[in-house]
C-alpha cells in the first residue's frame, strides 16, 4: 500500500512538470477602439520579467509563453489589457483610450498636434476656460497670473484700448521689438480680435527648439490659437450672453477746495510770499458762497459716473456628416465709457468713450477622398470706438484741474477754462463741448489650407498647403471744436460785477480724417512623415514659407516715401526631425534658414538651428517597479538661435536725403529747411535748398540673434492627481540694431550711423502646478503659476562716464535710476553740515536731502544711480482654487505682479509747482513736512519730521525736490482678486424635458479686490501721472445655453 501511495504521488509530480513546462506561441493583432493597428506595443508575461514582445507596424506581434499565463498589453496613452491564455495561439486585442492621462494629453506646436510626453521643448498649454474666466473684450487681459512664462500689464480701460502688453519671457532686448508673434490656424493674426469662444487650443511657445520653424518671426516666443471645427453628428448650436457693469479698481482722492486753499496759503508762506487766500475769503469758500469767484468742484465727481454696462453675446452652431463639417459663429459686444455726457448733444454725437465689436467666423472642413482633406476658414471683425475729440487731454485735465480755479460753468452762462492751453480747459468741457472722434476697424481674413495622405508613397508621410489673404483697415473721423472760453479774475469792477478775461474765442468744428490700409498674404508648404518601428519612433517635418505685408492705404500729410508702399516679405525653409525611443529617450532637431528684404543681398539670410533632448525617467524599469505612483518624469534640454529682422526701420542699408529737417519750439514740432546755397547774382533768385541726410545707410546690417538655452522638468504624479512643470531659461541677444551714440560733433552728421553693436541676456524661471483631488462627491483643482524674468544689457554703444554706475550696461533695459535721498532736512545746521546740494537751487529745512554717491563732496547728476527695477514687471504668478459638487461650480484666482518700480511725477504730485495749476493727492500729501512757525499761522499741527513722507510744500517750481529720487520711486507690486466666479449647471432630468443639453447660470467678479502698497492709482498701469483712464473692476452675470 506505501509502495502505490509513492508511485502514484511520483506520477503526478512528473505530470504536473511536464504539463507546467508547455509552451504556445501567441500571435496576434493589436488595435484601438477605431480598429487601427497600434505600433509598438509593450507586450509582456506577468509576474515573468525580461519575457516579452512589441507590435510591429501592422499592430501584429508574437510571443512563445507557458500556458495559463497572463500577457499584459501596455501602450502609453491607453489602458492596460490582461489576458489569461489558456490553450488558444491567437489573442487579439482593442486597446481604449486613457480618459484622465496627463501624459496622453495633446500639445499644439509649430509642426502640428504632439503628445505631451513627446514634447521636449519648452511649451505652455492654457485651460481655455481659465482665460473664460476673465470676461475681458481683449483676450491679452486674460493673460496675467494665467500663462506660465507670459508676462503682461495693462495700461489704460478706456473701452477699445483696454488692452494689455504681453511678452513671453520678458524683455530680451532693447532693440525695435520685443512682442510675440500671435498665429491663428497657422496665420498671424491679432490677438485681441478674437472671440474667445472660438477658441479651441491655446499654446504658448517659449525657447528655440519649438519656435525655429517659424523663423525670424517667432524670434520673441509664438502663441498657437487653433479655432474649432465642426464634428460629424447632429447639430449643435450654443448661445451665450453676459451682462457686467464696470467701476473702477482705484480713484484718485484729491483735497476738497477749502483744504486746497489751505494748503496753497501754506506754500506761498514757505517760500516768504503774501497769502493767496484771506481768512474771509476761505470761509466763503467753505460755505460756497460765491462759486464763480471762490468755486469748489469735485472733478471727479463732475465728470465720472460709478460705472458703465458692458454687454456680450455669442452664437455658435457646429456639426456635418462624414464628407463635411461646419463652424459658425457670431458674436457682438458693447462697451459702455465711463463719462457723464451732455444730454443735450446726445441726439447729435456720442462724446463717451465706448467701443462696439462685431465678430464672425466659418470654419467649413471637406473630406474629397478618404486621404485628402481640404479647410476653408473666413473671418473677421468690424469695430467701433467712440471718444471726445480731445480724448488725449481730458485726463490731462482731470487730474490737474485743482478744485477751485474754475467752476463747472458761471452762473452767466460763460464756460470756464484755467488757460489757454487746450489740456488747461474745463474737463467736462473737453470729455463733452470739443466735439467727437469715431474709429472704424474693418478686418477680413481668409485662409485655405489641403492636407493629403501619402502612405502610397510610404506610410505616415502627409502634405499640408496653407495659404491665407488677410485684409485690415482702419478710418478715423474726426470732428473738433472749442467753444470760448473766459476766466474770472477774483475780483469785481465798481458795479459789482464779475470781471472776465478771455482764454480763447470759439473755434468753429471742423472734421479731418485719417485712414490706413494694408493685406498679408501667407503661403505654407510642408510634409510631415511620421512613422513607428516597433520601439522607435521617428517623425520629420520640412516646411516652406512666405509672407508679405503690404501697406495699402497711407493718409499721412505730405508721405512722399515710396518705402511705405513696398512690401515688406520673408521667405524661408525650415524642417524639424525627433526621435523617441519607446516613449522614453526623446531627440529633437530644428532649423530655419531664413530671408528678410530687410536686409542688403549678401545678409539677406541666416541659418537657425536648434535641438533637444528629453529623458522620460519614470519609463525606466527600475521606476515603474519600485515607484509606481510617477506617472511621469520628463527632464528636458533645448538650445537654439533664432533671429531678429525687426530693427525699427525700413530698410537701413539705404540712405534718406531731405531738404528739411524738425526741430522742437515751444513745445511744437516745427519745419525747417536746410541751409542750401545761391547760384550765381543774388538778384536772380536762383537759391537752392540744402539737401542731406536724414538717415544714413548701414550696409552692413544684419540679423539680431537670440542664442536660447531651456532646462525644464515636467512631474505627473499619483496618479496624475499633482502635475508640474518648471523651467530655466537662459537668451543672450546679440546685434542688436542701435544708433552709435558716442560719435563726435566733428563728424559733421545730423543722424548717427547704426550698427549691430548692442547685446542683452536674460534668465529667469517659469512654471506651473496643478494638484487635482476629489473629497466624496466635490472635485478640488488647486493651481498655480509664476514667471520671473531678469535681463542685464551687456553692450550699448553709449558715451564713456567716469562712474561706470552710470553707464547702461551692466543694468536691466529700462532700469530706473536717481538720486538717493536720505529723508528731508531738518534744519539749516543740517544743511551746512552736509555735502553742497546748490545744483537745483538754494535748499531749506523741509527739503529732500541726497546721499553723496561719489563722494565729492556736492551733489549733483554724478550722485544718480540705479534704483528700483523697471515700469515692466519682472514677476507674474498666480493661484487659486476651483471645485464643482453636483451641479454648482466655484472659481476663484489671485494674480499678482512684482518687480517692479516707477517714478511719480507731474502737477499733482509736487504740489504747487506751476503755482495755481495742478491738484493734490490727499494721502500723498498727509504726511507731508511742515515747520513750527508756517503750521502756527495756518493753524495746524507742525511736523518737522526728517523722515516725513513729504517734502515741505513750495509754491512755484522746487527743482531739489523735484528731481527723479528714491523718494518719488513707488513699488509697482500688487496682489489682486482677479477672478471670483460661481455657476450652477442645471440638472439633466430638467434640461432634456425642454429638449436643451446644458444650461448653466453664472456670476464672475474681475479685479475685485487690489492689495498694494501704492494707493493713489492703478499699480498696473505704471504711470507717473494717473493721467490714464482707470482699470476696470467687473461684475458679470451671464448664461449658457447648449442645444
Amino acid at each position: 500500500m506505501k509502495i502505490k501511495n509513492i508511485i502514484t504521488i511520483c506520477l503526478l509530480l512528473i505530470s504536473t512538470t511536464v504539463f507546467a513546462q508547455k509552451k504556445v506561441v501567441v500571435t496576434g493583432v493589436v488595435t484601438d477602439e477605431k480598429k487601427e493597428p497600434l505600433v509598438g506595443v509593450n507586450v509582456t508575461v506577468k509576474d515573468q520579467p525580461g519575457l516579452g514582445a512589441i507590435t510591429d507596424m501592422d499592430g501584429c506581434y508574437k510571443i512563445s509563453i507557458e500556458e495559463f499565463s497572463k500577457l499584459v498589453f501596455s501602450y502609453i496613452g491607453f489602458n492596460n489589457v490582461e489576458v489569461l491564455v489558456k490553450k488558444q495561439h491567437i489573442v487579439d486585442v482593442v486597446m481604449k483610450e486613457s480618459e484622465a492621462s496627463v501624459i496622453d494629453e495633446v500639445v499644439i506646436t509649430g509642426t502640428g498636434v504632439q503628445k505631451k510626453l513627446t514634447v521636449t521643448g519648452a511649451v505652455t498649454t492654457v485651460n481655455i476656460d481659465d482665460l473664460k474666466s476673465n470676461p475681458s473684450a481683449n483676450l491679452s487681459n486674460a493673460l496675467a497670473g494665467n500663462v506660465a512664462g507670459v508676462l503682461a500689464m495693462q495700461n489704460s480701460g478706456q473701452p477699445g484700448l483696454n488692452t494689455s502688453e504681453f511678452w513671453i519671457r520678458g524683455i530680451s532686448t532693447f532693440g525695435a521689438n520685443s512682442s510675440a508673434l500671435v498665429l491663428v490656424d497657422g496665420f498671424e493674426r491679432s490677438l485681441d480680435e478674437i472671440n474667445i469662444e472660438d477658441i479651441e487650443s491655446f499654446t504658448v511657445l517659449k525657447d528655440a527648439s519649438t519656435t525655429a520653424i517659424y523663423g525670424p518671426r517667432g524670434a520673441n516666443g509664438v502663441i498657437l490659437i487653433t479655432t474649432k471645427h465642426g464634428k460629424e453628428g447632429k447639430v449643435n448650436i450654443s448661445a451665450k450672453v453676459e451682462t457686467s457693469y464696470n467701476t473702477r479698481t482705484m480713484t484718485p482722492e484729491f483735497a476738497d477746495g477749502y483744504s486746497y486753499a489751505r494748503m496753497m496759503n501754506e506754500a506761498c508762506i514757505t517760500r516768504n510770499k503774501e497769502r493767496i487766500y484771506k481768512d474771509d475769503e476761505l470761509e466763503i469758500l467753505r460755505l460756497g458762497l460765491d462759486p464763480d469767484l471762490y468755486p469748489n468742484v469735485d472733478w471727479m465727481d463732475v465728470l465720472l459716473k460709478e460705472g458703465a454696462m458692458t454687454y456680450r453675446a455669442n452664437l455658435n452652431m457646429s456639426g456635418g456628416g462624414s464628407t463635411a463639417r461646419y463652424f459658425v459663429s457670431l458674436s457682438y459686444i458693447n462697451e459702455e465709457g465711463m463719462y457723464k455726457t451732455d444730454e443735450t448733444m446726445r441726439k447729435d454725437y456720442n462724446t463717451n468713450p465706448s467701443s462696439q465689436r462685431w465678430n464672425y467666423r466659418l470654419n467649413t472642413d471637406i473630406d474629397i477622398t478618404k486621404s485628402t482633406l481640404v479647410k476653408v476658414g473666413v473671418s473677421g471683425s468690424l469695430k467701433k470706438r467712440n471718444a471726445p475729440g480731445q480724448e488725449g487731454n481730458v485726463w490731462k485735465s482731470l487730474m490737474d484741474q485743482n478744485p477751485i480755479s474754475i467752476p463747472v460753468m458761471y452762473s452767466n452762462g460763460y464756460i470756464p477754462a484755467f488757460a489757454v492751453e487746450d489740456e488747461r480747459a474745463n474737463p467736462w468741457v473737453i470729455a463733452t463741448q470739443t466735439g467727437y472722434r469715431e474709429i472704424w476697424n474693418n478686418k477680413v481674413q481668409t485662409n485655405i489650407s489641403l492636407e493629403q495622405k501619402l502612405n502610397f508613397i510610404t506610410k505616415g508621410l502627409r502634405f499640408e498647403g496653407r495659404f491665407g489673404f488677410d485684409i485690415n483697415n482702419d478710418n478715423e473721423i474726426i470732428r473738433k471744436k472749442m467753444p470760448e472760453t473766459w476766466r474770472a479774475m477774483r475780483n469785481r469792477d465798481e458795479n459789482g460785477a464779475i470781471i472776465y478775461e478771455r482764454k480763447q474765442a470759439e473755434r468753429e468744428m471742423t472734421q479731418t480724417s485719417k485712414s490706413t490700409g494694408d493685406r498679408r498674404e501667407f503661403l505654407e508648404a510642408i510634409l510631415h512623415y511620421n512613422r513607428a518601428f516597433k520601439a522607435h519612433h521617428i517623425n520629420g517635418t520640412l516646411k516652406y514659407s512666405q509672407d508679405a505685408y503690404r501697406t495699402t492705404v497711407y493718409s499721412k500729410d505730405n508721405e512722399t516715401d515710396v518705402k511705405v508702399g513696398i512690401a515688406k516679405r520673408h521667405m524661408g525653409i525650415a524642417g524639424r526631425a525627433s526621435y523617441n525611443w519607446n516613449y522614453r529617450y526623446f531627440a529633437d532637431f530644428n532649423f530655419g534658414y531664413n530671408g528678410s528684404e530687410n536686409f542688403a543681398d549678401g545678409h539677406r539670410f541666416g541659418f537657425f538651428p536648434a535641438f533637444s533632448v528629453a529623458w522620460n525617467v519614470a519609463e525606466e524599469q527600475f521606476i515603474k517597479k519600485h515607484l509606481k505612483w510617477m506617472n511621469m518624469f520628463k527632464l528636458r534640454y533645448s538650445y537654439g538661435k533664432v533671429g531678429n529682422d525687426q530693427l525699427g526701420q525700413r530698410f537701413p542699408y539705404l540712405y534718406t536725403l531731405a531738404t528739411k529737417y524738425t526741430v522742437k519750439e515751444n513745445g511744437k514740432d516745427v519745419e525747417k529747411p536746410f541751409p542750401g546755397w545761391d547760384w550765381g547774382d543774388y538778384t536772380y533768385g536762383n537759391a537752392y535748398d540744402g539737401l542731406t541726410y536724414l538717415d544714413l545707410a548701414s550696409e552692413n546690417v544684419t540679423w539680431e540673434i537670440a542664442t536660447k538655452h531651456d532646462a525644464g522638468v515636467d512631474l505627473s504624479l499619483f496618479n496624475d492627481k499633482f502635475t508640474a512643470t518648471i523651467d530655466y531659461f537662459h537668451e543672450q541677444r546679440d546685434g542688436i540694431f542701435m544708433a552709435r551714440e558716442f560719435l563726435p560733433s566733428m563728424v559733421g552728421v545730423r543722424s548717427n550711423p547704426k550698427a549691430n553693436v548692442g547685446s542683452v541676456r536674460s534668465q529667469g524661471f517659469d512654471g506651473n502646478f496643478a494638484y487635482k483631488q476629489k473629497i466624496n462627491k466635490v472635485n478640488l483643482t488647486v493651481r498655480g503659476n509664476f514667471t520671473y524674468s531678469k535681463n542685464e544689457i551687456l553692450e550699448k554703444d553709449e558715451e564713456n562716464s567716469v562712474y561706470p554706475y552710470q553707464m547702461q550696461r551692466g543694468y536691466r533695459v529700462n532700469q530706473a535710476k536717481g538720486l538717493i535721498a536720505l529723508g528731508l532736512f531738518n534744519d539749516y545746521d543740517d544743511i551746512r553740515n552736509s555735502p553742497q546740494q546748490t545744483k537745483w537751487g538754494k535748499v531749506q529745512p523741509g527739503d529732500i536731502k541726497y546721499k553723496d554717491v561719489n563722494g565729492d563732496g556736492v551733489i549733483n547728476d554724478g550722485d544718480k544711480v540705479a534704483i528700483g527695477a523697471t515700469t515692466k514687471p519682472n514677476l507674474i504668478y498666480g493661484f487659486g482654487i476651483s471645485a464643482q459638487w453636483k451641479g454648482f461650480d466655484f472659481n476663484v484666482h489671485f494674480q499678482g505682479a512684482g518687480k517692479s518700480s516707477f517714478f511719480i511725477d507731474g502737477s499733482t504730485v509736487f504740489a504747487f509747482k506751476d503755482s495755481q495749476w495742478g491738484n493734490v493727492l490727499e494721502n500723498l500729501i498727509a504726511d507731508r513736512w511742515i515747520d513750527a512757525q508756517t503750521a502756527a499761522i495756518i493753524g495746524i499741527p507742525a511736523n518737522e519730521n526728517p523722515n516725513a513722507s513729504y517734502p515741505r510744500l513750495s509754491y512755484g517750481a522746487n527743482e531739489n525736490n523735484q528731481q527723479k529720487s528714491t523718494f518719488w520711486l513707488r513699488d509697482g507690486s500688487y496682489l489682486r482678486l482677479k477672478t471670483l466666479e460661481a455657476g450652477y449647471t442645471l440638472p439633466k432630468s430638467i434640461v432634456n424635458k425642454i429638449k436643451f443639453n446644458q444650461i448653466r447660470i453664472f456670476f464672475i467678479g474681475t479685479n475685485i479686490l487690489t492689495f498694494s502698497k501704492f494707493k493713489e492709482w492703478d499699480p498696473e498701469m505704471g504711470s507717473t501721472n494717473g493721467q490714464q483712464y482707470p482699470l476696470s473692476k467687473t461684475f458679470t452675470l451671464g448664461l449658457t445655453v447648449n442645444i
